[in-house]
């Protein structure tokens, strides 16, 4: 795909990729920095995603030291000790005034306690992002719905100045020029129908390993969620509260949500698995029906009381959503390796807070409303200094936009391929060398053939460019996977199922035709906290 002049050409200074809340975060915080802004989004700002579904946990501590203290503690040796204290303290310090600012700018209405006191780390998605959504429009950004972004740009001396994007209502090309770009695309759940994450396909790491960025962390994207059979719900936290059955009805031995999903995974190899909410009170049902109610609707619909029905339940894949890899962060402003761009939520590492190991929510949330921010404010003081680019800068993107040889692949047949071996769980989740490295290899047979054969025009385009990005991330997370020779964090190998002393590194990955990985040292836990966020 060429550029064209009959492209319609919009310049700003911050360009924001994804509306999901770290977009919106972003682009809240460029704007109030005095910065022009513009927010593209492949689905629509407010609606699409995985918060904007559901309702989400956030790790929204109070500002006590002892109970910061063990917040930081009680996830440290979970996520294989690759956390950083001092990023911990800053998004627990960041979390907390945007959560204030939340309850006190956009009222958002918070539950309260027995004492009237407000619970701030609970958010119902839908509501939560409704309120964005108003947010970023009274602060005069420029919202772009159903505009995924196709390729970024960059200047002559490789500074990124924006983004070729798809407006999917007029069919048009529309070349995005700003003087910084942030990615918040999400993360890549592989078209696993997980709740909300059909818009998470991996882009943005995709759109920044073309600029020039690395990854760190990809090792850490075989996260599954629990869901009954046959839907997408991948509300997991009331599991906790589940038993788990044979059909026969006799209980299966060693599983759990917590801590006994490899026995889960093991049994659904070679037959059903059923669950039952059969260990919570009357009083925590009934909180948890007013806590989450459309994680009932569900059942509801299907006649099944989960705390009295056995329901088959099954495992689907949520990579780097609930994974904890991404693009690298470079600096504490969210800026990655590559001068002019920024990374933010799902589509950032968030090794520096989780390690190897977080969740669906809190950390996750938290991270995004963070580094969201971090990256906003950052991308707008690049700009102000930098200036909008100069001269008209040139498109980076490869795979699924440029074939090298004749179309010869559809984006559907590419996805079907990689699903093929990212979704069973004796690949991806109970990893063995033995069954990683036929997979990496025909992952990198569909790449070279994608490389040279996968071209589209019109809607098929960003189609394309989802189907390159999946690929790419199952090569990037397997090669990954490989070179870290133990079991850490949510890592586990079943060749390797120790922790390996030696391995208390991060993993940074990168490459399109040729993928490479190398460790990154970890700095030792700091009880240093980071400032209070303004």
């Amino acid at each position: 795909m060429t550029r064209t002049h009959f492209e319609q050409t919009l310049a700003t200074d911050v360009l924001v990729v994804g509306g999901g809340p770290a977009g919106t975060w972003a682009a809240i915080k460029a704007a109030q920095a005095g910065a022009d802004v513009v927010l593209a989004d492949k689905g629509y700002t407010g609606a699409s995603g995985a918060t904007a579904s559901v309702g989400t946990g956030i790790w929204y501590v109070d500002d006590d030291p002892e109970l910061r203290e063990a917040a930081m503690a009680s996830r440290e040796g979970l996520g294989g000790y690759l956390a950083d204290r001092d990023w911990m303290a800053r998004v627990l310090d960041e979390t907390h005034a945007r959560m204030d600012e939340l309850a006190r700018v956009q009222r958002y209405p918070f539950p309260v306690d027995t004492r009237g006191r407000q619970i701030r780390n609970d958010l119902q998605g839908p509501e939560y992002m409704r309120r964005q959504r108003t947010r970023v429009q009274r602060l005069g950004v420029r919202i772009l719905d159903h505009t995924p972004a196709l390729e970024l740009l960059v200047d002559a001396d490789g500074v990124v100045s924006g983004a070729r994007t798809l407006d999917r209502t007029t069919g048009e090309v529309v070349c995005l020029e700003a003087g910084a770009v942030v990615l918040a695309a999400g993360g890549c759940a592989f078209q696993s129908k997980t709740l909300g994450c059909d818009v998470n396909t991996g882009d943005g790491a995709l759109l920044a390993v073309e600029a020039g960025a690395q990854l760190s962390g990809m090792e850490f994207s075989n996260a599954y969620a629990m869901a009954p059979k046959g839907t997408s719900l991948t509300k997991t936290a009331y599991y906790s509260w589940a038993t788990f059955y044979h059909s026969d009805g006799s209980g299966l031995e060693g599983a759990a949500s917590k801590g006994g999903r490899s026995a889960i995974a093991r049994a659904l190899l070679k037959e059903p698995v059923f669950a039952r909410i059969d260990r919570a009170t009357p009083d925590e049902q009934r909180a948890m029906r007013k806590g989450q109610p459309n994680f009932f609707l569900v059942f509801d619909r299907l006649g099944i009381d989960p705390f009295t029905d056995l329901f088959e339940i099954t495992l689907l894949a949520e990579g780097t959503v609930r994974g904890t890899g991404g693009v690298r962060i470079a600096g504490e402003d969210c800026s990655t390796d590559v001068p002019g761009l920024y990374a933010a939520g799902d589509t950032a590492t968030r090794e520096l807070i989780c390690g190897g190991f977080t969740g669906g929510g809190s950390h996750n949330a938290a991270w995004a409303v963070s580094s969201g921010s971090w990256a906003g404010r950052g991308a707008a003081a690049f700009a102000t200094r930098r200036g909008r680019p100069g001269r008209e800068p040139r498109s980076v993107g490869t795979v699924g936009l440029r074939p090298t040889g004749t179309v010869t692949v559809g984006h559907r047949e590419v996805v079907a391929e990689v699903q093929r071996e990212v979704l069973p769980y004796d690949r991806n989740y109970l990893r063995h060398a033995d069954r990683l490295e036929p997979a990496l290899r025909s992952l990198h047979r569909t790449w070279s053939a994608v490389r040279e054969g996968l071209g589209a025009s019109g809607e098929d385009v960003f189609r394309a460019r989802e189907a390159a990005a999946m690929v790419a991330h199952g090569r990037w997370m397997y090669h990954a996977a490989l070179q870290r020779t133990e079991s850490r964090g949510m890592h586990k190998r079943v060749d390797r199922p120790t922790q390996d002393p030696a391995q208390r590194h991060r993993l940074l990955t990168g490459g399109l035709d040729e993928v490479w990985s190398r460790p990154e040292s970890v700095s030792r836990p700091s009880t240093g906290a980071g400032g209070r966020a303004a």
